[in-house]
């Protein structure tokens, strides 16, 4: 049974560049109809932090946070 939660996540520098890679090999980034994603799945918490989720071949949710900038 797939988990409803993050099983897994990293913080990365550049949130953008780790999207794009991984698009270009493949994957797709989840998409949540309750959260306000730009054009590549990425969303902006009111901290400022940007999120992207991707599910890995088992299903996992996975996910790339970048930290905000002060």
């Amino acid at each position: 049974m797939p988990l409803l939660h993050t099983a897994l996540g990293w913080v990365v520098p550049s949130i953008d560049q780790v999207v794009r890679e991984l698009t270009a090999k493949g994957g797709r980034f989840e998409r949540y109809p309750s959260l306000a994603q730009g054009e590549a799945g990425i969303w902006k918490a009111p901290s400022g932090a940007r999120v992207a989720w991707l599910k890995d071949p088992d299903g996992n949710l996975l996910s790339f946070t970048e930290k905000p900038r002060n």
